[in-house]
């Protein structure tokens, strides 16, 4: 992705997903203190720990409505879905969800399978920017439609990005789970895929260091064509999350099957 696109597309993310977030979710001062350690199997949304984005869109280059009627539980998994419905401006809507807390280093694991279509991305990624009174920070999972036989992982310092990567999943994301996590820590940012390193950042630089907030969402784009894909909707999308967890630096792992369960 281009940084000019880059920019554009997070700018929009901390001006108004963030915005409209911090108006319904916990008091400025609540949210200071970063999360604890969890894991969630989403046999249903808690709505104290998770906000659901509804009603606006990140900016131009988004050709649908984030939609709370796009964001459920279905057999024992968050789904977030895509699909033809008018809203304002846009012909389609899509699903997003985050949490009400922020969080730092530590591990993040999430089992997912990618949404279908050209044109969508499918994103796992903690975030924290201008409308929180920080710096824009990232660290990104995409699946980007256009192949979904590759993930691309990214992060951002203080705005700046130009970190992408793209991964070989070994198989096509949008037909089975994987396991997607990273390793935050003040000097070290590792990526895995289904339990294998695939990314190692040490240049401190290039380590993001505000607490973030965790992202999931499916979304699509008629404008980014050549970071997406063209976009040609035949039939709704869903990207599913079987789980998702966080085990703060020196916590127990969350779960038998956790990454930090393995390298502890």
């Amino acid at each position: 992705m281009t940084t000019q696109i880059a920019h554009a597309r997070k700018l929009c993310l901390s001006l108004l997903t963030i915005t409209a977030a911090c108006v319904s979710a916990l008091p400025a001062s609540a949210q200071q203190a970063p999360g604890k350690s969890f894991v969630d199997d989403f046999d249903k949304i808690n709505r104290g720990f998770w906000y659901v984005s509804d009603g606006w869109n990140n900016g131009a280059h988004q050709n649908c409505t984030w939609s709370k009627n796009q964001v459920k539980v279905e057999d024992g998994a968050l789904q977030l879905s895509f699909a033809d419905g008018k809203s304002k401006d846009r012909n389609y809507l899509c699903g997003e969800i985050q949490t009400t807390k922020r969080y730092s280093y530590g591990t993040y694991e999430a089992r997912i399978k990618a949404g279908t279509g050209s044109g969508l991305n499918s994103a796992f990624f903690t975030y924290i920017g201008p409308a929180d009174k920080q710096k824009h920070d990232e660290i990104d999972f995409e699946v980007l439609g256009k192949n979904t036989g590759e993930v691309q992982v990214n992060q951002y310092v203080q705005a700046k990005g130009d970190n992408e990567k793209l991964v070989p999943v070994g198989s096509k994301a949008d037909e089975g789970f994987n396991d997607y996590a990273f390793i935050w820590e003040k000097d070290r940012l590792r990526y895995y895929l289904n339990g294998k390193l695939v990314q190692d950042v040490t240049d401190p630089s290039k380590i993001p260091s505000n607490p973030q907030k965790i992202f999931f969402s499916l979304w699509g784009s008629d404008t980014l064509s050549n970071w997406m894909g063209r976009f040609d909707y035949t039939k709704p999308a869903v990207l599913s999350v079987d789980r998702v967890a966080f085990t703060a630096l020196g916590d127990k792992c969350q779960f038998p099957e956790s990454i930090a369960c393995t390298l502890n």
